[in-house]
């Protein structure tokens, strides 16, 4: 273990190039430095190559100055997580299927913006990389499609979301026939979520399987893209719809029967929630 001041001497000393100058920002004596220095040199071996007006770092000195840093930034994680009763200052994680996540993405960026300590990692997954995360305390908060059944997991109803049939706005959509013409834009769920809901509003018809393919996008917030540009239809839920950008060049074929998903809101069940992950709900709940 190192005195955590010969490390910031390190760590300045490196940034500076200059013993005075190092000395001059620790408020240090030249001597203090460089017997600092000499401590970790008789643990690490040269660490420097002084030179006239000029100190070059030894790979082991590299090696010292990454450490420098996984230090600092180990030291910043253990100050924010030893501040979960600040609700304003420090870092919350969620991650969310993508269509959610497109909806609460701006919501989470105008707190970050009231509140400027807050740190917000917002990550899309698919259910059992969600599962996982908030498990394996990765992630404070979760929402998932799928309501799961671990104990150690809290499980409350967050929102619905329908899954919709969207085509081009001028696109007329009232038999297969007219979904065989327009084609499918396909995406990760794109057959799933289809057959789901294809199923119900056209029994007889043989399936989305059987639909000419148009294209495929693993971004959820482009798979509406060529919709808009007449190359096809295609079927997901409806927070990703409403986030396009474009939504005069789109329309929702409405019908029935719906199909409606409930997402719901994970967290590990042991411990209250932080003080910062409440604020996050309280800002999130506004909109669903």
């Amino acid at each position: 273990m190192f005195s955590p001041q010969w490390l910031r001497t390190f760590e300045t000393l490196a940034a500076q190039r200059s013993f005075t100058r190092a000395a001059e920002r620790l408020d240090l004596t030249q001597a203090a430095v460089s017997q600092h220095v000499q401590r970790l040199e008789e643990r690490l071996g040269p660490l420097l190559i002084r030179r006239p007006r000029k100190l070059e770092l030894t790979p082991a000195g590299r090696a010292l100055l990454d450490y420098c840093a996984e230090v600092g930034a180990a030291d910043q994680r253990l100050q924010q997580r030893l501040s979960q009763d600040r609700a304003e200052i420090g870092e919350i994680g969620l991650i969310s299927p993508g269509s959610i996540g497109l909806a609460l993405y701006p919501q989470l960026l105008s707190l970050q913006q009231d509140h400027p300590g807050l740190i917000i990692r917002h990550r899309f997954a698919p259910d059992r990389e969600v599962l996982d995360a908030v498990l394996e305390n990765r992630f404070e908060l979760g929402l998932a499609t799928l309501k799961p059944d671990d104990p150690r997991l809290g499980v409350t109803r967050f929102a619905e979301e329908p899954l919709e049939l969207v085509a081009p706005a001028g696109a007329r959509v009232g038999a297969w026939s007219d979904l065989e013409r327009l084609g499918f834009i396909d995406h990760p769920d794109g057959q799933a979520m289809a057959g789901r809901l294809l199923s119900r509003r056209f029994p007889d018809a043989p399936g989305v399987r059987n639909l000419p393919c148009r294209g495929f996008t693993n971004q959820i917030g482009l798979i509406l893209e060529p919709v808009a540009r007449g190359l096809g239809f295609s079927v997901l839920p409806r927070y990703a719809r409403l986030a396009f950008a474009r939504p005069e060049a789109i329309r929702v074929i409405e019908g029935e029967p719906a199909v409606v998903d409930t997402l719901w809101l994970l967290h590990r069940a042991e411990w209250p929630l932080s003080a910062r992950a409440e604020l996050v709900l309280r800002q999130i709940a506004r909109r669903f």
